[in-house]
Parts: structure tokens; sequence; C-alpha cells
């Protein structure tokens, strides 16, 4: 699977195979700890969302578009699961695709206009893309800071806790250019990891290479269904969860939580596992109730606004702003950067940070351009300029205290 796969997954011509309408399923209360359930039950949690806004004119609907009453009052969060708990899940995920699989019109159109890279008179942008790296700050346990350190990879620092999201440190990964800007934070520059959360397998985003430099006994917090893969390469503590379900990580500050909450997307790593993970983002809640929303990779739609509803306050949303062009395949999956800052605000986040651009060049858009961009939809919106949090790679910022 290679990220020129995953960007396959698009609005189809009307002759390609759509998923099979689904009737809307209620939500199912919070699994209780321990109930080791997967399956059934995160299908119907899954279905609770809000309204549903449009991925583009050839999105199908599924389980997980049921909609839900704008002012309903919010199922109360879930209880934390046991860490490392053996889980039972579906076979697959493709009840939760918010879009269908692409079709042979689809692939055969992309190949044919072969519009997956900047046009070669934009390559000279690389050598503008912003870079600085620096010091991380100093963190203690009531600190909260990030660092970027490219593409969907954040150093967070919270409750005492150094927090990795899908690190990436390869230079190259399968299927793609190499990198066009270093990693802004060296390997070895790093303080000891605590934990590490993952999207989804896509491999820009679950890069073995990178995990194999953590010591086994990291603890990993994963989609439902990727358990597995993790314990096969010696990680011992390894969790999996599913959409709305959580964990605690103890911590100097007091317990970290971690929710695992839905994306527009889907999964794949090689030729026949299709969907057979989840995919999605995470919410990190600090013991002082400040909250970090990680998207992960996602396009635009219903699913901010559901995460807005049951999770109020969010202080910060990372989002990503680039890998959109062209849109007539990517919408689905990738959000543009006028449709993060719309999905910043379907959040209710004070403060957004881009990511997921800047680091590889995986489609038609020229290298500035997702910067320039999103920088004009925020000041378009009149909110605070210091509140777009539009870093360089290697770049740090702690958010402010309560």
């Amino acid at each position: 699977m290679t990220e020129q796969t995953e960007r396959s997954l698009a609005e189809q011509p009307s002759d390609t195979e759509r998923l099979p309408p689904a009737a809307p399923a209620a939500p199912a209360a919070p699994a209780a700890p321990g109930d080791g359930g997967g399956t059934g039950g995160g299908a119907a949690r899954g279905a609770a969302g809000g309204a549903a806004h449009p991925a583009g004119p050839a999105t199908g609907r599924t389980t997980a578009d049921a909609p839900v009453l704008p002012h309903a009052t919010p199922p109360p969060l879930a209880p934390p699961r046991p860490l490392g708990e053996p889980r039972t899940w579906p076979r697959d995920f493709t009840d939760r695709l918010t879009a269908p699989l692409p079709g042979v019109r689809a692939l055969a159109r992309i190949a044919r206009e072969g519009k997956l890279r900047p046009p070669p008179e934009t390559l000279p942008e690389i050598q503008q893309l912003p870079f600085a790296p620096g010091p991380m700050p100093a963190a203690g346990p009531t600190t909260l800071a990030l660092t970027w350190a490219g593409h969907a990879s954040w150093i967070i620092r919270v409750g005492g806790l150094t927090v990795l999201t899908d690190p990436v440190w390869s230079r190259k990964i399968l299927g793609t250019p190499a990198r066009v800007t270093p990693v802004g934070v060296r390997w070895e520059d790093l303080p000891p990891v605590d934990a590490v959360v993952i999207s989804h397998n896509h491999y820009d985003h679950l890069d073995a290479p990178t995990l194999k430099r953590l010591p086994r006994h990291t603890p990993l917090l994963l989609p439902a269904g990727l358990a597995p893969w993790a314990r096969r390469r010696g990680f011992t503590q390894v969790t999996d969860l599913d959409w709305w379900e959580a964990v605690e990580l103890p911590a100097p500050g007091g317990p970290v939580r971690f929710d695992f909450v839905p994306a527009h997307h889907w999964s794949k790593r090689t030729l026949t596992d299709t969907c057979r993970s989840l995919w999605g983002g995470w919410l990190l809640t600090a013991p002082d109730g400040r909250r970090i929303h990680f998207a992960g990779d996602t396009g635009y739609g219903h699913w901010f606004e559901e995460i807005g509803r049951r999770y109020p306050g969010i202080d910060l949303a990372l989002l990503p702003i680039g890998a959109y062009d062209p849109r007539w395949m990517l919408r689905p999956v990738h959000t543009d950067p006028e449709e993060a800052v719309k999905a910043c605000q379907d959040l209710g986040a004070r403060a957004l940070a881009p990511m997921h651009w800047s680091t590889f060049l995986l489609s038609g858009e020229p290298p500035l351009e997702p910067l320039h961009r999103v920088r004009a939809a925020w000041a378009a919106t009149g909110r605070p300029r210091e509140d777009l949090w539009d870093l360089p790679v290697g770049a740090s910022r702690v958010l402010a205290e309560r």
C-alpha cells in the first residue's frame, strides 16, 4: 500500500460501484471496561454522528453517516478501558467508510492525467518551505507544548509525558519521493518517549522503521485491528480502540486521557487488508482539562461537529492541509486548507495547527500553496492571527494554561 494507492479513494464517476445504503443506527451505550467488544457494539458506536456534510458528490451512505439531532445532549464519555486489553474485532470496517472505494474508471483517469505531483515549474518553492528547528521547550507536569517534526508527526508534552503522533523519522516512505524537509527534531534529541498514538496504517503514518527505534515496552495506542501488527513486532504494551473509546495513562501531573475519535478516511497496507483495521484521530485531555485534537488523516465531513459536541472546549486542533489536489479524487480523504479552517470551527477549537504538508510531495498542489491558502482562509474568519499556529517544521509552541 502506498500513498498513491490512498489517493485513489475518491469521488467516482457515475458507473462506480457504490456501497449499499445502511439504515441509521441509534447510538449504543458506552461499553463497560473489559467487555472485549469490538464486534457489533463498536459498529453501533461508530454510527452516532452529527448531521452529515457531503464529502463530495460521489459519497455513499454508510453506517457512519447516521444523523443525530444537532442539539441532542451528547452521550457521556466512555470510561477508560484497560491498557493492553485483548479484543475481538470484526473482519473489516468497511461499514465505517463515508466515501465508496474507487472503481476502475477512477483509477484509469488518474493514471491518464498523471497529476499526483506538483507542476515542475513550482518545484523551486521547495527551497522556501519553512524549516526552523530549535530546542524543545522545558516541559513540567503542568506544561502542554508541541513540536512539529514534519508531516503528521508531533512531539506533544502533556502532563509530564512525551507523546509522539504518527512518528515518521524515515527519509523516504514506500512509494513516494524522499522528504523535501528534514525531520524537525533529531531522534537522539528526543526525551524518553512515554507513548505513541497512531491514526491509521498508511505508510506515511505508520512507519515501521521509526517504530523499531523505540523500546518494545513503549505504550502504543492504535486503531481497532492494529494490535496484532504491533505485537508481531515485539511491542508488549499495545492497546487498540474503537471510535469513542478511551484509555488513561498515568503521568506526573495526573492521568492523561486519550480518546479515539472518527475521521473521514480508510485503511490499507497490503493488497489484501483493505479496511481490515480502523482509522481515526485522537483527543488528548491534560490533567487540567486542556484538550488537543489530533486528526490524523481525514477528509471534511460531519464527524468534526460530532467530535466538538462530545468534547466541548477543545483548545487546539492539529489538522491536515496538504495532499489535496486533484480535488475530484482527494476530497473524501484529505481536507484542503479552507476545509481545515472550517473543520476547526466545527470542532469548536480555539486554535489551529496545520500539518500534513511541507514534508512529502504527495499530490499535485504547488509546495507552498497550502500555507498561503490556510493563512487566507483563517484571515477571512476574522479570528485572532495568533490562534493560527502555522509553525515551521522543527518549531515549538506552548499552549497557555487556562
